[in-house]
């Protein structure tokens, strides 16, 4: 399989992260951004593992952000050392 950027590919070891979108293509790696949210790097010794998929099986990022309740860290509270007396 010829990797491109813009096709859809699934990644046959990993079905669980869903269909994922090439985004960038080097000499090494594909960079391919998943279902799952998540942006994976995959080397080309690893191109053999990666099958066609179905573009509409492909969820944009956007959607699976949005579903996501940002987490919010809470505020720390500075400790004041007392004076001895």
């Amino acid at each position: 399989m010829i990797i491109k950027r813009g096709i859809v590919v699934s990644h046959s070891g990993a079905l669980e992260w869903g269909a994922g979108k090439v985004v960038e293509v080097g000499a090494l790696k594909a960079t391919i951004q998943f279902s799952d949210g998540i942006v994976r790097k995959i080397a080309s010794s690893h191109y053999a593992i990666l099958e066609p998929a179905d573009p509409a099986s492909f969820v944009a990022v956007s959607a699976v952000v949005t579903a996501v309740k940002p987490r919010v860290a809470a505020k720390r509270v500075k400790k004041v050392k007392q004076p001895t007396v």
